[in-house]
């Protein structure tokens, strides 16, 4: 799950750089921001050491996903907002269960649990935004800091057992389909206001 949601947000980071028009380099560090730039911030916030961010086969998995979108980055630019909103949903689930669950595992404290998942799930992507010169996402969207935040409180209230793969891969799924949903009801919303006026 780790390594799907960190793809994920490689490839959210990617879309943003190529949107944006970066250039290679531009596409990579965007993509390593939003892999990493969230763990970055919860170890940070709850003293554990950054340097055990930095295993191999995670890197590895991240540059070859960046490498890829480079050479299909005139295809799939044309299809950044279809998926560019599924990949960010993925990492951003992913990333606030992995960060809930790595508090866990230092310290079984409420506040520090939905911290952690607040931090991991949304740090990323602000930070990328922030490279790409815009608005950061999960700013303007409240869905995006309500959906780390229940996630922290589920992973609390379930403790350790909430590890297993069943009850990991139906919040994965359902805080996927809750941030498909709203966006997707937010845009038809605004649509609607727009032709109105």
């Amino acid at each position: 799950m780790h390594g799907i949601g960190t793809c994920a947000y490689a490839a959210s980071g990617a879309f943003v750089a190529l949107q944006a028009k970066y250039r290679i380099i531009g596409v990579f560090i965007l993509g390593l921001t939003t892999s990493f730039g969230g763990s970055v911030i919860r170890n940070t916030v709850i003293g554990v050491p950054v340097t055990r961010l930095w295993d191999r086969q995670t890197l590895l998995l991240v540059l070859c996903t960046l490498a890829v979108l480079c050479i299909l980055s005139t295809k799939w630019i044309r299809h950044w907002k279809k998926w560019g909103i599924f990949f960010d949903s993925i990492g951003l689930a992913s990333f606030s269960l992995q960060g809930a669950l790595y508090a866990e595992q230092y310290a079984h404290h409420l506040g520090t649990t939905v911290m952690a998942a607040l931090f991991t799930g949304i740090g990323g992507g602000v930070i990328r935004d922030v490279l790409a010169l815009r608005k950061p996402v999960a700013l303007r969207e409240e869905v995006h800091a309500i959906l780390t935040v229940l996630v922290g409180l589920l992973v609390f209230i379930g403790g350790r057992g909430f590890a297993q793969p069943i009850p990991l891969l139906t919040t994965l799924f359902v805080v996927v389909v809750i941030r498909l949903i709203v966006v997707r009801y937010r845009e038809r919303l605004w649509t609607k206001l727009h032709l109105r006026q």
